[in-house]
């Protein structure tokens, strides 16, 4: 192959030194994303004297945290490295393009333990959070949850996050490692608001936050993630779908689940106590059917699935209608768009938006976060925002933003790789089919 000047010889995408360029790069545009999540994170903290940014873990001599789990990590050959300011496994033994096609067909074992979850409670609960995000949280049966957004006054995303619907008066919410601190500044604030307005203190209004770093965050994730988890349980999980919560023992650990992830696969997260968390590793790890996963299969994985990562393709200059989440926005929430930035996301609706979010795939060397999206004339139409070799299509995939009038699938583009131009074809999402357990 040629060389570009200034840069080493290109090898073929599947040869093993392009896997282990991916590897490196991939470390690098996870750290990047995570960086600027927290950096964003640090521009409020407002109710850090209210206490709501205590940190579970200990900080190491790097000033890193550790999740419960970090000697179980470091003891089965977790190659550790830091993200969102945590200590975490990028991958394990196996090569990232091992790890995840093991996730496809088996069962992988993932310590997400370093996601920040927190509860609101009472009778307002529902209420104060919907103020805040655009789906709609009163309209879920009790049980269920979904991928929802919090936005700023300008309609952008400040986070993605996963709620649940315990009941009328409980809302279990597990929101990013990187905008932790930035998310619960922005909730506190919000929240010491709500309870000045007159209605609210007229009512008797009820609505407590409690954070939950006093668990730890397992998934377990693939085809066989259920049958292995089975035996630990007495309830029949095949009728436990898709996005459905529910408090139960494994292996006489009090946890709680929910049927989700971050893969694109089947399976489950699992909410278990901090003294707890090892012990329960160890019963799934010791299944042969479950194998140790790092955030480097982890990213790889949820690009196959079409999934977002906060600070790589989401931020607080996107909408939800840009970033191609228009479903979040529920139904009944379109009748009155009482959010933060309602207004925003209501005329983006009527009149539509410029850019897209769109799939790629692509020749030459993959495709990274800021990548220039080029016509074939060479006018610059959009950025990648993410990008990686896929282990399961064996070719480059990526996704970004371009102009709405290339978003199309099946147009012809190129994409800046180092100084050379590549073969570009915007692509649907996801790129492999997804296998949630449904009705």
């Amino acid at each position: 192959m040629g060389r570009l000047l200034g840069h080493p010889p290109i090898a073929p995408i599947n040869s093993p030194i392009t896997m282990r360029r991916a590897a490196a790069q991939l470390v690098t545009s996870l750290a990047r994303g995570a960086a600027e999540a927290t950096g964003a994170a640090k521009v409020s903290n407002s109710c850090a004297a209210a206490g709501l940014l205590a940190r579970r873990g200990f900080a190491d001599d790097a000033g890193l945290l550790k999740t419960p789990l970090y000697d179980f990590h470091v003891a089965n050959g977790g190659k550790m490295v830091p993200f969102a300011g945590w200590s975490m496994p990028i991958q394990y033994k196996d090569s990232i393009m091992e790890s995840t096609l093991w996730c496809r067909e088996n069962a992988s074992l993932f310590d997400v333990s370093h996601m920040c979850g927190l509860t609101l409670k009472g009778k307002d609960a529902i209420p104060f959070l919907e103020s805040l995000v655009v789906g709609d949280i009163a309209g879920l049966a009790d049980g269920t949850g979904t991928l929802s957004v919090f936005t700023n006054e300008k309609g952008g995303i400040i986070d993605d996050t996963v709620v649940t619907k315990v009941n009328d008066q409980e809302l279990y919410i597990v929101v990013n490692a990187g905008c932790r601190e930035k998310d619960l500044a922005h909730i506190g604030k919000h929240l010491e608001a709500y309870k000045h307005l007159e209605a609210y203190k007229a009512k008797g209004g009820q609505v407590d936050l409690l954070l939950h770093d006093d668990r730890s965050l397992l998934a377990l994730q693939g085809p066989k993630a259920a049958t292995v988890l089975q035996q630990f349980v007495q309830q029949d999980l095949d009728k436990v779908y898709f996005s459905n919560f529910r408090r139960l023992d494994i292996k006489g650990v009090p946890c709680w689940l929910t049927r989700t992830g971050y893969t694109g696969e089947d399976g489950f997260e699992l909410s278990i106590p901090n003294d707890k968390a090892v012990e329960l590793a160890d019963a799934l790890n010791n299944d042969e059917r479950v194998r140790l996963c790092g955030l480097g299969p982890r990213d790889s994985l949820r690009l196959e699935a079409g999934l977002c990562l906060y600070g790589n393709d989401l931020n607080e200059d996107l909408t939800p209608i840009e970033a191609g989440l228009t479903w979040t926005v529920g139904k009944r929430r379109r009748e009155a768009f009482d959010f933060l930035g309602g207004e925003v996301v209501k005329q983006q609706l009527a009149d539509g938006v410029t850019i897209r979010r769109v799939g790629f795939v692509s020749s030459g060397a993959p495709a990274r976060q800021g990548s220039p999206v080029l016509t074939p004339d060479g006018t610059k139409v959009g950025e990648i925002t993410s990008g990686a070799f896929s282990p399961c299509l064996k070719k480059n995939i990526a996704m970004g933003y371009v102009d709405k009038a290339q978003a199309k699938a099946g147009t012809a583009l190129k994409v800046e790789v180092r100084g050379k131009q590549n073969d570009a074809t915007v692509t649907k999402m996801p790129f492999v089919p997804t296998h949630y357990h449904k009705p």
